[in-house]
């Protein structure tokens, strides 16, 4: 066998492989297949593009964990990308509001604990630059909340990337070992680097994630664990 042929025959191989991985399914973000927790999903278009949309549940409280648990999905080391977007829901523009919007890994569901990377849309062209630097966010539910880990470590769990509320950003979240890699708009280079994942080299479910206040906006996500 000639090597142009074997060279083929694993190319063929790879894309098999990922077909029968759960990022090849378009219809991970059918909204009556996600696990929702204490968050209503609905399927929409948004920006051009066919969207699962997520916002609180009616009765949800404030510190109520919201996500959405994508089924089947599991996550080592690995690669999980999707478009977000995220904005302030109506009638609560203002204050804290800032549209949360991000997706948790290596959940683990009894009890609820997950890693997770999010961003803070209106933060990105705020005029006060210490906004700015808070625009995306690190997290490790349930010990290391993003209060916590600004008081103990300033600076060391987020950091600033040109985001506009509502619009579309593409998100790669790089995972390996006990370290997790940040990167937004297709950029080379990572605009957050955790190297002490809280939860150590764990292995969990894959789930979109939002904070108080937010309407938000998931599409093409794909997961390719290795």
């Amino acid at each position: 066998m000639s090597e142009r042929m074997i060279h083929g025959l694993v190319s063929a191989l790879v894309l098999v492989g990922l077909a029968a991985t759960p990022g090849a399914g378009s219809d991970l973000l059918a909204p009556e297949r996600l696990e929702r927790v204490n968050v209503v999903a609905e399927a929409v278009e948004h920006r051009g593009k066919t969207a699962v949309r997520l916002v609180e549940a009616p009765g949800a409280t404030g510190d109520a964990e919201t996500l959405a648990i994508v089924p089947g999905a599991r996550l080592r080391d690995g690669t999980v990308e999707v478009e977000i977007a995220g904005a302030p829901r109506a009638g609560t523009e203002g204050g804290g509001a800032r549209g949360f919007v991000g997706l948790a890994f290596r959940l683990q569901k009894d009890p609820l604990r997950y890693e997770c990377f999010y961003l803070r849309p209106t933060n990105g062209r705020a005029e006060d630059q210490l906004r700015r630097n808070h625009t995306t966010q690190y997290i490790s539910h349930p010990d290391h909340p993003w209060h916590r880990l600004r008081k103990e470590s300033p600076g060391v769990y987020e950091s600033y990337v040109d985001l506009v509320p509502g619009e579309w950003a593409r998100v790669k979240i790089v995972v390996s070992g006990t370290e997790a890699r940040l990167y937004v708009h297709g950029a080379e280079q990572a605009s957050l680097i955790v190297k002490d994942l809280k939860l150590g080299a764990s292995e969990g479910a894959v789930a979109l994630w939002i904070g108080p206040g937010t309407e938000a906006h998931f599409a093409g996500l794909r997961i390719d664990p290795r």
